[in-house]
């Protein structure tokens, strides 16, 4: 994302020299968005949440977004969903579409100074235009949108674990993926066999750690704690014998 984050805010900077405070507009807020990438594109690298190629599959299929610092909050923002929709240019079909939030939007001060930014996918920012009108949407670079929390809707997947790639018997740090309801998680416990609940560090927005003082005992659970406050248990969900670079999938979302 980081290669083109800027590709309407360098075409309407003086659009982003004002403080725009965020307010509700029939249950909507405001806020400003741009686009990053390519036509239909779903970004670059795996954005500041750790997602890596999940973002073009199912369910996030390319429609992501980069936001500002109140939205992504440091990484506990990571996997949350909104409405997004654009009413304020001849372009805009006024219909509102669904995103996840992937990454941190990067920018200037001034860009940053809106009390929340979108920085979409080409695709999701397409979605919002008429039928023929993307091209007209995208060429207007910073635009006005109204936008809302909504529940993620993952209907028949279930919450995956995959290790990353330097968990070692000692270690273990795994990208926590597709959960429905807040999307979003405040925090994370692991419990090791015969052990009990054992807190997790964020390390890079999805992706939780653990680093223990000897070999950890398998199979392993892990507790989430939505950012409403929701918990929810995958029991035993890295099993004996677990691998760096392997998706263990749950039976349980919220």
């Amino acid at each position: 994302m980081a290669s083109s984050f800027f590709v309407a805010c360098v075409a309407l900077a003086s659009s982003c020299l004002f403080l725009l405070h965020s307010r509700s507009v029939s249950g909507w807020l405001e806020s400003g968005a741009t686009w990053y990438d390519l036509h239909q594109g779903a970004g670059t690298g795996g954005g500041a949440c750790g997602y890596q190629g999940d973002m073009e599959k199912p369910p996030f299929s390319s429609m992501i977004t980069a936001a500002g610092p109140s939205i992504f909050k440091d990484g506990k923002g990571c996997g949350a969903c909104y409405q997004v929709k654009c009413t304020g240019n001849a372009a805009c079909f006024g219909r509102p579409v669904t995103v996840v939030v992937t990454d941190e939007r990067p920018g200037g001060e001034a860009c940053l100074a809106e009390a929340a930014h979108f920085n979409l996918s080409g695709k999701a920012f397409d979605a919002m235009a008429k039928p023929g009108q993307a091209d007209n949407l995208r060429d207007a670079g910073n635009i006005r949108v109204q936008y809302d929390r909504v529940p993620c809707k993952w209907r028949g997947l279930d919450i995956a674990f995959r290790v990353k790639a330097g968990s070692n018997p000692n270690y273990l740090a795994v990208l926590i993926d597709n959960e429905s309801g807040d999307g979003d998680l405040s925090a994370v416990e692991l419990q090791q066999r015969g052990g009990s609940w054992a807190l997790m560090q964020e390390l890079l927005g999805a992706v939780w750690k653990y680093n223990s003082m000897s070999a950890l005992r398998a199979p392993i659970s892990i507790r989430l704690t939505s950012s409403s406050g929701k918990k929810l248990v995958a029991s035993n969900v890295i099993p004996s014998g677990w691998q760096a670079d392997k998706t263990y999938r749950s039976i349980v979302n919220y």
